[in-house]
């Protein structure tokens, strides 16, 4: 099954109702995961410019949208982003798939690559 990291960022208010009450959210998170059709594999609470991560799996990106969906909508978060995590053989798998690829792949701006191109973004 694909696997899922959540990065999440409370709003103040919510931040507030956590503090003057506070709960395991890692248990609301495996509710929702699981109402979804996935399993909770990590939740953390992280400093820096996130409040916490998930990592979890899911049948397919549909039931990982409807996770996603479920938390945006509760207006309790500030922001929200998910990325889908590949493992070793996957990632070889692309990166073999990029070297057949790139054979045939023509950079913008003809053949070879100058660096007035890069200002060009």
């Amino acid at each position: 099954m694909p696997r899922y990291v959540s990065l999440f960022r409370y709003t103040p208010e919510a931040l507030g109702r956590m503090v003057r009450n506070p709960a395991d959210r890692a248990e609301a998170a495996r509710e929702a995961i699981e109402k979804a059709g996935g399993t909770l594999d990590v939740f953390h609470w992280m400093l820096g410019e996130y409040d916490g991560l998930v990592i979890y799996t899911m049948p397919s990106e549909v039931e990982a949208a409807a996770f996603s969906a479920t938390v945006t909508s509760s207006g309790r978060l500030a922001s929200h982003v998910t990325h889908q995590l590949l493992d070793v053989d996957q990632s070889i798998a692309a990166l073999s798939l990029a070297q057949g690829v790139s054979r045939s792949y023509r950079a913008p701006g003809g053949g070879e690559w100058r660096v007035e191109y890069d200002a060009m973004g």
